[in-house]
């Protein structure tokens, strides 16, 4: 799969592109560094951002695309600052198409090094590593988004391919539990249910006569037959 790593920011975004499938050495596309003045206004910095992002969008065309989760620093105005570059990011994937995923800098590093508590240096390092590189890449933005690619394909491709396995079996388990719709086997009701699926009292054994024979007359009376099996005459009043 091919994805497209974001490292976002105002003055510096940096932007990565590999393909590669989970647990295989993923191959470099492409890099690049979006820059803008930080003397500029900032609605003409996140117009440049976005029409930079969708440019590249357009022109990789990625499956996926994984933008760095924003955490709380110290520096509130840099954090605002990369809230809103993630942001245009995230637009710009929408409106592409592109599924997005945030990951922390911690799951980068941990996918990438083996350690959530790695630096810059080692991440840059084992990108270089990863994607036999001649040299580092540089500035460090655009190695940050390189890494987020990669852990993308690693993690997201994993995942992806747990969800798709767990829908393909709930489609499975809905066949199998699902009653048969066929006209030959489906079964005639009762006759002792009436249409209107209220359910009546069943007949009793021996009131009709045999098989395929037609029911006898319902009889009224406290005591319609008599000892010997015969039908008396039925009325109210007691035996004669």
């Amino acid at each position: 799969m091919r994805v497209l790593g974001v490292d976002p920011g105002l003055t510096r975004c940096g932007v990565g592109v590999v393909e590669g499938v989970p647990g295989r050495p993923c191959q470099l596309v492409d890099y690049y560094v979006v820059y803008s003045e930080p003397d500029e206004e900032l609605p003409a910095r996140l117009l440049h951002l976005d029409a930079s992002l969708t440019d590249l969008v357009a022109k990789h065309r990625p499956e996926g695309i994984a933008v760095e989760r924003v955490f709380s620093q110290h520096n509130v105005r840099t954090v605002m600052g990369t809230a809103q570059a993630s942001a245009v990011a995230m637009l710009v994937a929408a409106k592409a198409g592109v599924p997005v995923q945030l990951y922390t800098p911690s799951e980068v590093k941990a996918a990438v090094t083996g350690s959530g508590q790695a630096d810059k240096a080692q991440v840059t390092a084992m990108v270089t590593r990863l994607l036999r590189l001649d040299a580092p890449p540089k500035p460090a933005d655009a190695a940050d988004a390189l890494a987020l690619a990669i852990c993308h394909v690693w993690r997201g491709g994993t995942r992806a391919k747990i969800a798709a396995a767990a829908s393909r079996g709930g489609s499975v388990r809905t066949r199998i539990g699902a009653p048969a719709t066929s006209g030959a086997s489906r079964q005639s009701p009762p006759s002792w249910l009436s249409a209107s699926g209220k359910r009546s009292a069943p007949p009793r054994p021996g009131a009709s006569g045999r098989a395929g024979g037609a029911s006898q007359p319902a009889e009224t009376g406290r005591s319609g037959s008599g000892r010997n099996g015969q039908t008396g005459p039925s009325g109210t009043g007691g035996a004669a």
